[in-house]
C-alpha cells in the first residue's frame, strides 16, 4: 500500500516436490499442503483487508524451474486433490481475487492453456476471480479456454476479430466480469495512489520500519529447525570448549544487488564449460533470484553473528571464509570444534 500498489503477485503456494526447485523460496507451503492451506489464509487476510488484489500462484504443479517451459508435470486427480490442490482450495475459500497460471505443462498441455485445470479451479473449487498468465507463459490464444488476462511477453495479442468470433464473445464477457469484480471488490477505482509512469516517488519510498525488521528477524529465527544433535554437542559451552572454527564462503557472503539489471536484460559470463549468471536471476543466500529477489538491507552474516555472540561468551574464533579445503582444514586444526556454513542459491527462470 505504501508503495502505491493495488495488486500483489502473491502468495505462492505450490507444495515443494523437487528439493532444488528454483522458486521454492517463494512458496509458503514447504512440503506440507496443510501448512500451505493455513498460511495462505493469513496472507490473504492481511493483503485483502488493505484493499490489495492478491494473486495466488502458480497454477498449477509448478515444481521446478529447470526447463520450465518444456517439462510436463504429470499428476492424476487423486494425488492432485490430496497433495497439490489444497493450498489453492484454501485460497479460493478465503476469497482470493486472482490466480496466476504457470510456465510448465500439465499432463502434456501448457498450464495456461489447460481447460481441464481451469475447470477444476473455476467450477470444481468455485473460484470467482480472474486467471492471469505469468509473463510470457501463454502459448496460444486462450480466451475461451479459461485464461482471463494475458500478461506481456508471449509475442501475440487477441485481435478484435478473435474476440468477435462466434466462439469467444461469451467467454470474453465472463473474463471482463471476473476482472472488474476483483477491481470493484478492492475499490481500485478509488484507492489507486498513482498511475504509471507517475509512480517513481512511491516506488523509491523507503517503507521498512523497525517493527517490520524485528518481526522478520524473529520469524526467521523461530523457523530454524535443529535436525540432529549427536552426543549432545549443542549448545556449545566454554566449560568444555575454547576455540571455534567458522568455515565456508557462505559464512561471510554479501547480498547480491543486480543494480538495475532487469528481467529482460539478464547477463551471464562463461567460466569454462559453465555459465555464471550476473543479472537478476543470480540471487544469494538470503533471497532467491528472479522476479522475487529482494536486496537485503540488514544482513548479519553467519560469521558476524557467530563471532559476536561466541566472543561475548568467552570463546576464541578462527575463521576461514572461503571454500578452499586446505584453508578449512587448517582452521579446523586450530579449534576444538568447527562450524561449517554451507548454502545453495536458487532462482526463478534458472
Amino acid at each position: 500500500v505504501a508503495k502505491g500498489a493495488n495488486v500483489i503477485l502473491g502468495p505462492g503456494v505450490n507444495v515443494h516436490r523437487v528439493a532444488r526447485g528454483g522458486r521454492n523460496f517463494e512458496y509458503l507451503s514447504g512440503e506440507d499442503p496443510f501448512l500451505g492451506s493455513v498460511l495462505v489464509r493469513g496472507y490473504l487476510e492481511g493483503a485483502q483487508s488493505n484493499n490489495i488484489v492478491a494473486v495466488v500462484k502458480h497454477w498449477v504443479f509448478n515444481e521446478q524451474e529447470t526447463r520450465r517451459r518444456e517439462e510436463s508435470s504429470n499428476v492424476d486427480l487423486k494425488v492432485a486433490w490430496e497433495l497439490y490442490y489444497p493450498p489453492f482450495q484454501a485460497a479460493v475459500e478465503k476469497g482470493v481475487d486472482a490466480v496466476m497460471c504457470s510456465y510448465n505443462r500439465v499432463n502434456g498441455v501448457p498450464a495456461c492453456s489447460s481447460a481441464e485445470q481451469f475447470n477444476v479451479l473455476k467450477y470444481d473449487m468455485g473460484f470467482k476471480g480472474f486467471v492471469t498468465s505469468d509473463w510470457g507463459a501463454s502459448s496460444w490464444s486462450h480466451v475461451g479456454g479459461g485464461l482471463d488476462q494475458d500478461m506481456p511477453g508471449n509475442g501475440f495479442n487477441e485481435s478484435d476479430e478473435d474476440i468477435d468470433s462466434e466462439a469467444l464473445p461469451s467467454s470474453a464477457d465472463e473474463s471482463v466480469v471476473r476482472i472488474l469484480s476483483a477491481m470493484y471488490k478492492a475499490d481500485v477505482m478509488n484507492n489507486t495512489a498513482c498511475s504509471p509512469p507517475n509512480c517513481e516517488d512511491y516506488f523509491l519510498k523507503h517503507v521498512s520500519t523497525p517493527f517490520h525488521i524485528s518481526l522478520a528477524r524473529r520469524l526467521a529465527a523461530e523457523s530454524i529447525v535443529l535436525l540432529k544433535n549427536d552426543g549432545g554437542l549443542l549448545p556449545l559451552s566454554t566449560a568444555t570448549l575454547k576455540t571455534i572454527a567458522i568455515i565456508g564462503a557462505a559464512a561471510n557472503a554479501s547480498a547480491w544487488d543486480p543494480k538495475g539489471v532487469g528481467q529482460s536484460r539478464d547477463q551471464s559470463i562463461d567460466e569454462g564449460n559453465k555459465t555464471k549468471p550476473t543479472g537478476w536471476r543470480k540471487g544469494d543466500y538470503y533471497s532467491g533470484g528472479g522476479s522475487s529477489h529482494v536486496v537485503g538491507g540488514h544482513i548479519v552474516t553467519a560469521l558476524d553473528g557467530l563471532w559476536s555472540h561466541a566472543t561475548a561468551l568467552g570463546f576464541e574464533i578462527v575463521a576461514s571464509s572461503t571454500d578452499d579445503p586446505a584453508a578449512g582444514a587448517a582452521a579446523a586444526a586450530k579449534a576444538d570444534v568447527a562450524i561449517v556454513v554451507a548454502g545453495a542459491r536458487a532462482g526463478g527462470g534458472a
